[in-house]
């Protein structure tokens, strides 16, 4: 059911916009949830990944495998893990993409402008609730 009449509906259109989108709205494509200890501790589902957050992948052929996020990688729409890495056949090493939907966030790298996210979606949530 289409609710606001400024957007459209069409699969076309809408993967158009997905795939040009500019940086800043990519930030906000590129979210991850986060784990349940940290969902339960701040109240909040998901969040725009960063680096320097700690993931674990949870889907895929690295299901399971943990470590800090290298590189946020907007233009090609995936993350870089460290330890995540392939060896090509003369011996470099290259880190594997992962996209940020296969991936859950176990700890944050926070400053003010995420607390001050965190909080705000915290609120909204719980406003939500209480009208519900």
């Amino acid at each position: 059911m289409k609710f606001s009449a400024d957007v459209s509906s069409s699969s076309r259109k809408s993967r158009k916009a997905h795939f040009n989108a500019p940086s800043h709205i990519r930030r906000k494509l590129m979210s991850s949830g986060l784990s349940k200890d940290l969902r339960a501790k701040y109240n909040v589902r998901s969040i725009p990944i960063r680096k320097g957050d700690e993931v674990i992948v949870t889907r895929g052929q690295y299901k399971g495998r943990e470590g800090k996020v290298t590189t946020v990688y907007r233009k090609k729409w995936v993350i870089h893990i460290e330890r995540l890495v392939r060896e090509k056949a003369n011996n470099a090493t290259v880190p594997i993409p992962v996209h940020p939907s296969n991936v859950a966030i176990t700890a944050l790298k926070l400053n003010k402008d995420r607390e001050s996210i965190l909080e705000r979606k915290a609120a909204n949530r719980k406003a939500t609730s209480e009208s519900a």
